[in-house]
């Protein structure tokens, strides 16, 4: 069994709180948000720049948070109650989000870029008697309520009963959460099949937030970014948890337009972005790009001084990337960014290495939903490429079975492990060992220091002719650098029913950018010269042995990963 060695405490922070804001192991997510409240009341808490300016300082953001919270004690909400939320990111969002939790009650976030006949099942099974929602979908979602009519609370001023023109003055008394009280429901398995509702508790998210900082440095100074959507467990911890429990800054952005994006990164000066690996990469080829129009001289110099920067970095610990690129990385409004964090999928060993030598202490992290979601991050001066990060203090993670390189299902415990599954205890049962250990589904190896590489989705797996097991994630991280390519999705494909045996397929979406003005031939010809040069890198078991052409796009999750098995 691995677990973390030489374990810090940045829980140690909450101390001279106990017996004052808090009585548990953990406080709260409300007495999280009091204490910061406390610490830093004129500190910007949460800011909007599109498309017009808002900001609220903590103590502002804690006035609206209670006056929501009373207003909808008033309306019947108690203790435990189911409250749905369903909206883009902005200030009005968290407020919402906290005010729930104020109230006691129970959070159901959903992915706002699914429809509304795919949203309505799930508030439906959640049970919501109350929904907070943005104005596109407010006269759509019409949920039955779990009990009389549904009590509807929009998160915009163009729709009734708008969350910040509430005006109420009552404090209602009402039975606070406990720490060991469900927090949120968090869902998993989009819209198909049996809804997969993650029941996470205050600890569970709280306790998660201090992990997390275990292996990073946070401070009420920093400033992050909510780019990806809020309702999506990584966001939710790493950027809005995150930062409030340290009374940090948290800038939203309501439009995923690169322009608008620069604009807010540059006026917010961002220290904390947080991005999913296509995000990243387009940023880093956009800067190389650059660098490359000025000359094979000039790239040659700077991609030394990168190499040298990297190296100092690693062997000192010491970034002095900062100071060299400072111009390089204002062009993408970068030059105040202190870290940046990437998730919700695999990043090119290559981009994370470019980022770390430009001066950006670059870090990876790992989880899922049922843990809240974090398991691992790779610490800023003690990173290493190839892994997914280190596991973070009071987790622990094991392999189960693991083969005769060590590698096996990664199965993980800590005080950040969901309780269940909401309704579902079918569900619940398979995503538990029998001793209590959460099943992640992920394939992969713990070196002798903790930190965790993975291999691959255990259910993705593809089978080849000669027995061997093979992870599609592996092969289509080789192709994440290449313009040609929109999409790829690499899959099994039948090369013997009796014996089970698969051959490897890759079915690809090619950049609409590079297509334009070519033949179906000319596209064809270079994607098959793209797949023998990633072939060649491959092992030969490992080797792409078909291709399929799309003329559309792969539908995606909101974290960008292709719904793999919904591709025709």
């Amino acid at each position: 069994m691995a677990k973390t060695k030489d374990i810090t405490n940045p829980w140690i922070n909450l101390e001279p709180w106990r017996g004052e804001i808090f009585e548990g192991e953990f406080p709260t997510l409300p007495e999280l948000f009091k204490i910061s409240q406390v610490r830093y009341p004129d500190r910007r808490c949460f800011t909007c720049y599109d498309p017009k300016e808002q900001v609220f300082t903590y103590t502002e953001a804690l006035d609206k948070i209670n006056m929501i919270a009373n207003y909808i004690l008033s309306l019947g909400i108690k203790k435990g109650d189911h409250i749905g939320l369903a909206g883009k990111n902005s200030p009005e969002w968290a407020i919402s989000y906290l005010a729930i939790l104020f109230a006691g009650g129970v959070v159901v976030p959903v992915d706002y870029s699914l429809k509304a006949e795919e949203l309505v099942p799930l508030l439906e099974y959640a049970d919501v008697k109350m929904l907070f929602c943005d104005e596109e979908k407010y006269d759509k979602l019409t949920p039955k309520a779990v009990e009389g009519d549904l009590i509807k609370i929009s998160l915009s001023p163009a729709k009734p009963d708008y969350v910040f023109d509430i005006d109420f003055k009552e404090k209602i008394e009402h039975e606070e959460a406990k720490e060991d009280d469900i927090a949120a429901i968090l869902f998993t398995s989009g819209t198909t099949g049996d809804p997969k509702g993650a029941m996470l508790t205050h600890k569970n998210f709280v306790s998660d937030c201090f992990m997390f900082q275990g292996n990073m440095n946070i401070y009420h100074t920093d400033v992050f970014y909510a780019l990806l959507p809020i309702h999506h467990s990584y966001t939710m911890l790493a950027v809005f948890i995150e930062c409030i429990s340290v009374g940090a800054e948290l800038v939203f952005a309501k439009r995923v337009i690169v322009q608008q994006i620069f604009k807010d990164l540059k006026k917010a000066k961002v220290t904390m972005f947080l991005g999913i690996p296509m995000l990243f990469n387009k940023i880093m080829k956009g800067l190389l790009s650059g660098i490359r129009e000025k000359g094979i001289v000039v790239y040659g110099i700077i991609k030394a001084m990168m190499g040298f920067s990297g190296f100092i970095k690693k062997l000192f610990g010491v970034n002095i990337g900062k100071s060299l690129f400072k111009g390089i990385l204002s062009k993408v409004s970068l030059d105040t960014n202190r870290i940046c964090i990437c998730g919700g999928g695999p990043l090119p060993t290559e981009t994370f290495k470019a980022f770390n030598q430009m001066g950006i202490d670059f870090v990876v992290g790992y989880g899922l939903t049922e843990a809240a979601p974090g398991l691992t991050l790779n610490p800023i001066y003690a990173y290493r490429e190839s892994s997914i990060g280190k596991i973070i203090p009071l987790a622990e993670m094991k392999v189960l079975n693991p083969d005769e390189n060590g590698t096996g299902e990664l199965i993980a415990k800590g005080p950040n492990i969901m309780k269940g599954y909401y309704k579902n205890e079918e569900a619940t049962k398979a995503a538990f060992t029998e001793d209590g250990w959460l099943l992640t589904g992920d394939s992969g190896y713990i070196d002798g220091d903790n930190y965790v590489y993975l291999t691959g989705r255990k259910k993705n797996m593809i089978v080849t002719e000669g027995g061997k097991n093979v992870f599609p994630e592996e092969i289509e991280d080789h192709f994440q650098l290449y313009d040609e390519i929109e999409q790829i999705l690499v899959r099994g494909y039948i090369l013997d029913e009796k014996m089970k045996t698969e051959g490897i397929e890759a079915v690809i979406f090619p950049a609409e950018e590079y297509s334009k003005g070519k033949t179906e031939n000319e596209i064809t010809n270079r994607l098959q010269e793209i797949i023998d040069e990633v072939n060649h890198e491959l092992l030969p078991y490992k080797r792409i042995s078909k291709i399929s052409l799309l003329d559309h796009e792969m539908e995606m999750s909101s974290t960008k990963k292709i719904k793999r098995f919904k591709v025709d």
